[in-house]
């Protein structure tokens, strides 16, 4: 929920005559968080709520995320609800148009669409502490009104931007693989591509056949390794759709296939070791030019940075038309790169694929608790939240994918899942005892966040390279230093001793 998208809003309507929509709850986002809570919430009766959502469909990052190549690095079976399972996965890592479609059904399937307001691009969310309430404006002028605000902002819903020299001024095309433009032909074109993330190792191997000759301007070099994928075939998708119980069979294999991964990102560091030499056995195979080999070859831990997976990456970066350039990037003209050697490179379109604002998961302006702070300013050090759902300060203001709950091993819709259900937990409990305001104590948060920094520290994720895990002060405020079963133990009961609470 941007307030600087690049969605067409509509003219912002006079708030002094806009009507008010008073629901008890307000959840942001209809991806798998917003989605998923919208679910719990039925399932526990609760009728009066509504979604808010910036586009004009579900599907938040799967929606938006339509870049060719656009696939889960999860498998598809552990990457869903477990409430909802799906048997026609048409391969072991669906490609996005799928995760889109499991999406949209979903949110039909539970009948959430009636709850959903579209074109609704939050605008600011402040809590009157006098009235008890969340008052709400969408940019379209449309305000709401809420006993508890719900965010579902994933942290992969806001492009980030290179600030790079004269990218404004270059002449071609220019676009973030976040919002491709598919208008744009890129066959006999020369591309350069900035970034070497998840996104662009998927589709630079869709696009370097294409293109007259690709730049890849790589600041670091990703481990990648093999992807166990393959498809499904029609009789295995036909077996689980007769024997519900193979298909959660399957999940549960593929869970703690998973989990016990955790075990050499915190415990046996060691064991990087292995992924390293299956690593660098791939990048042997596929190319021969010792030079791009070494290129190619990270110089840190595998896992400290986002461990990758694919199998056409190598052979891509391995064609005659494809250039891996490490050198930095001094700044853009109106016809080319320019790189820290004086050396411009004409090209015809700039690709960008440098992620996600997932350090500033809620823009400056957009949240504002108790005596009308701004949750910015509590967070100007880096997010932090008790359980990764609750801020003090922030009364009835709860978080899915929060901080410190994004995963390097596992299945962020399982920790979706423990989220959605401790925030179903907490409003039972306001109910049961009459709260109108609950706001977790600062030492509770404190002691959360104290325990988590230090368990961090004898993780991978924190041995000294350069992440998007870790913010500019080597504060790593995105991930969970432990096994997402325990943090599931940890949400599987709502402790109200943890919070203060107001009953008038």
């Amino acid at each position: 929920m941007n307030p600087n998208s690049n969605l067409a809003h509509k003219p912002k309507a006079d708030a002094q005559t806009a009507p008010i929509q008073r629901h008890k709850i307000l959840v942001i986002g209809t991806g798998f968080s917003g989605l998923c809570m919208g679910v719990k919430l039925r399932d526990m009766g609760e009728n009066d709520f509504v979604l808010l959502e910036r586009a004009d469909d579900v599907g938040g990052t799967w929606r938006d995320n339509t870049y060719p190549g656009c696939a889960c690095d999860v498998p598809s079976h552990l990457y869903s609800f477990s409430f909802e399972p799906n048997p026609n996965w048409s391969r072991m890592y669906a490609p996005q148009p799928e995760i889109y479609a499991y999406l949209k059904g979903v949110a039909t399937k539970y009948d959430l669409l009636k709850h959903i307001r579209f074109n609704a691009n939050l605008l600011s969310a402040r809590y009157d502490d006098a009235r008890k309430l969340w008052s709400v404006e969408a940019d379209d002028g449309r305000l709401f009104e809420a006993e508890i605000l719900v965010s579902g902002m994933g942290g992969l819903s806001n492009p980030a931007v290179p600030n790079l020299k004269g990218l404004d001024k270059f002449k071609g095309a220019t676009f973030h693989s976040a919002t491709w433009d598919h208008d744009y032909n890129l066959v006999g074109k020369r591309v350069a591509v900035i970034g070497s993330g998840a996104s662009a190792i998927q589709f630079v191997p869709n696009i370097a056949p294409k293109v007259d000759h690709l730049y890849y301007f790589q600041r670091t070099p990703p481990w990648v390794v093999p992807k166990d994928d393959r498809p499904m075939s029609p009789r295995e998708q036909a077996d689980f759709s007769a024997n519900p119980w193979r298909q959660r069979w399957e999940r549960t294999k593929l869970y703690w296939t998973m989990e016990l991964r955790f075990l050499a990102f915190k415990f046996k560091p060691e064991w990087m070791g292995l992924v390293a030499k299956v690593a660098k056995r791939k990048i042997a195979q596929s190319i021969k030019d010792p030079v791009l080999q070494a290129k190619l070859t990270p110089d840190y831990t595998p896992g400290c940075k986002r461990l990758l997976i694919s199998n056409d990456y190598y052979p891509a970066l391995a064609r005659t038309n494809v250039e891996v350039i490490t050198e930095g990037i001094q700044e853009i003209t109106p016809r080319g790169v320019v790189t820290s050697d004086g050396v411009e490179r004409p090209v015809d379109a700039i690709i960008l694929g440098t992620g996600f604002k997932v350090q500033d998961p809620i823009p400056r302006k957009t949240v504002f608790g108790k005596g009308g702070i701004d949750l910015a300013d509590v967070w100007k050090n880096g997010p932090e939240a008790y359980l990764g759902v609750a801020v003090s300060g922030f009364p009835n203001f709860f978080m899915l994918m929060g901080p410190n709950t994004g995963l390097g091993h596992n299945s962020m819709v399982f920790m979706i899942e423990s989220q959605a259900h401790y925030i179903v937990s907490a409003i039972k409990a306001m109910k049961e005892h009459g709260i109108k305001a609950l706001n977790v104590k600062p030492e509770a948060q404190a002691q959360f966040i104290d325990k988590v920094q230090n368990e961090l520290q004898q993780t991978v994720w924190n041995s000294g390279c350069k992440s998007w895990y870790v913010d500019d002060k080597g504060r790593n405020s995105l991930l969970w230093p432990g096994f997402t079963f325990a943090y599931r133990l940890k949400t599987r009961h709502f402790n109200l001793s943890k919070y203060t609470t107001d009953k008038a």
